[in-house]
C-alpha cells in the first residue's frame, strides 16, 4: 500500500497551501507571473476511491465562497475542492476534456461523504474544456446557505457542473487533479467564513 509523506506548505498566490507531497509542486514564473504546477499525477489510496492530490488553501472554513484562477489542465482534467472538512468529507469540480456522457466520472460535481466519490451532478453537456494544455479562466461559486455550487470556464456556465449539496454545507477549498498534472495561476479565494452567514455575489 503507498503512503504519503508528513503535508507542507507551500506559499503563492497570497495564501499558503498544505499538499500532501512537497516535491509533487513547483512554483514557477510565466511572463512574471507565478505559476502553481503539479508535476507528478498520484492516483487515489487504497480504500474509498477519492482524489487526494490537491493543495489545500489556509483560509477560514468558508459557508459561502467563489473561486477563480486560470487553468492549464496537462492532461485530460484538473478538479477544484470545496466544502472540505477533512479527507474523507468534500465536494469537488471536476473539469475535463471529456464529456460526462462519454466518460461518467469525469466532468461533474462529485460527493465524498466518507466513502468513494459519487456524482451529484448532470451528466448532459459538452465537456469544460475543448482542449488540454491551454490556459482557461475558471470561476466557481458555492452557497453553503442553498447547497448550490456552479461553475463558469471563460466565463459561460457548464451544465454538467451545477449541482446541489445539503450534507456539507462549508468548508476549504483546494486546487490540483485526481490522477493527472496541470498548473495553475491568478488564484482568488473571496468568500464568508461560516460564522459570519452565507452571502456572496
Amino acid at each position: 500500500m503507498r503512503l504519503l509523506a508528513a503535508v507542507s506548505v507551500l506559499t503563492v498566490f497570497g495564501y499558503q497551501w498544505t499538499v500532501p507531497e512537497a516535491s509533487d509542486w513547483n512554483i514557477d514564473q510565466e511572463q512574471g507571473v507565478p505559476v502553481l504546477h503539479l508535476a507528478a499525477a498520484r492516483g487515489p489510496l487504497a480504500g474509498p476511491r477519492r482524489p487526494i492530490q490537491f493543495a489545500l488553501a489556509e483560509t477560514p472554513i468558508f459557508r459561502a465562497v467563489a473561486v477563480s484562477a486560470d487553468v492549464r489542465p496537462l492532461g485530460h482534467s484538473l478538479l477544484i475542492v470545496f466544502a472540505y472538512r477533512d479527507s474523507a468529507h468534500f465536494d469537488y469540480a471536476h473539469l475535463s476534456i471529456d464529456s460526462a456522457a462519454s466518460q461518467p466520472v469525469h466532468n461533474g460535481i462529485f460527493h465524498v461523504f466518507g466513502g468513494e466519490r459519487v456524482r451529484i451532478s448532470p451528466s448532459a453537456g459538452p465537456p469544460a474544456f475543448p482542449a488540454g494544455n491551454r490556459w482557461y479562466h475558471v470561476r466557481l461559486r458555492f452557497k453553503g446557505g442553498t447547497g448550490r455550487v456552479e461553475v463558469f470556464v471563460d466565463g459561460h456556465p457548464v451544465p454538467a457542473l451545477t449541482a446541489v449539496d445539503l450534507s456539507l454545507s462549508s468548508g476549504k477549498v483546494g486546487i490540483g487533479s485526481f490522477d493527472e498534472t496541470a498548473d495553475f495561476k491568478n488564484v482568488k479565494i473571496e468568500g464568508t467564513a461560516a460564522s459570519d452567514g452565507d452571502s456572496i455575489r
